[in-house]
């Protein structure tokens, strides 16, 4: 067995809904009862842009009503006693794994808390609305700053990186996710043919018999129970 095993775990909506954040969109298409193509769309917001940054500005103030989990602090404990590199990709735009404690953390679709200028391409934490004619802290012209946040069309953060670590990493773990927004549902098929993998969800994903193993339930009894049992397989 390696000594220092590598580990990338991507997180989904499923791991944050315990904590009260809805999942991204329901069966009907809506997310938070807005049609995603208006909300979630370069184009969306070209056509709206008030009403896009209303939208953020509200998924961002409810922030501060949720909580991290069991499962969140799971996978702290789970990165501070790994042995190997360890990182952990998520496809929520919320802040529940940093305000958790996880360190190795690339939000591959984008941070609520962060704008980003389209002047000066800088993206800036940012807490409070965003108004129609708020200045860009960096390069102070005004009207420029959209959400950072990877709308259908985009390219995700942080892509090379993601890739390197698959393909050279021990176990990959896929928590709470649905498997229906690519490229992260295709993540599994990029590790290498020793790797472990697991999928930890409430129920099967659609792409859940690519995984090696499969463990079923709600994330905050499912994901420590997992902790436990890897790191008794890889002691430091």
């Amino acid at each position: 067995m390696n000594p220092k095993p590598s580990l990338v775990i991507l997180t989904g909506a499923g791991i944050s809904a315990e904590s009260g954040i809805k999942t991204f969109r329901s069966g009907d298409g809506l997310w938070e009862n807005h049609r995603v193509e208006d909300v979630a769309t370069p184009e969306g917001f070209i056509r709206n842009p008030g009403m896009v940054q209303r939208f953020y500005n509200e998924r961002r103030r409810q922030l501060s009503e949720v909580s991290p989990n069991a499962a969140h602090y799971a996978l702290v404990e789970l990165e501070r006693a790994w042995p190997g590199s360890f990182l952990l990709v998520t496809q929520n735009v919320d802040d529940l794994h940093d305000r958790a404690g996880t360190h190795s953390l690339l939000h591959m679709h984008g941070e609520l808390k962060k704008v980003r200028c389209l002047s000066c391409n800088v993206a800036i934490p940012w807490e409070k609305d965003v108004l129609q004619d708020s200045p860009c802290p960096t390069c102070n012209k005004k009207g420029k700053l959209r959400p950072h946040i990877v709308w259908f069309g985009e390219v995700p953060f942080g892509m090379d990186e993601i890739a390197y670590a698959l393909q050279n990493c021990d176990y990959f773990a896929a928590i709470g996710t649905s498997g229906h927004v690519y490229p992260a549902a295709g993540f599994v098929q990029w590790v290498g043919k020793n790797c472990r993998t697991y999928e930890i969800n409430l129920e099967p994903s659609i792409v859940n018999s690519a995984f090696s193993e499969s463990i079923q339930g709600i994330a905050t009894q499912t994901v420590p129970t997992w902790v436990k049992e890897i790191l008794s397989k890889n002691k430091q």
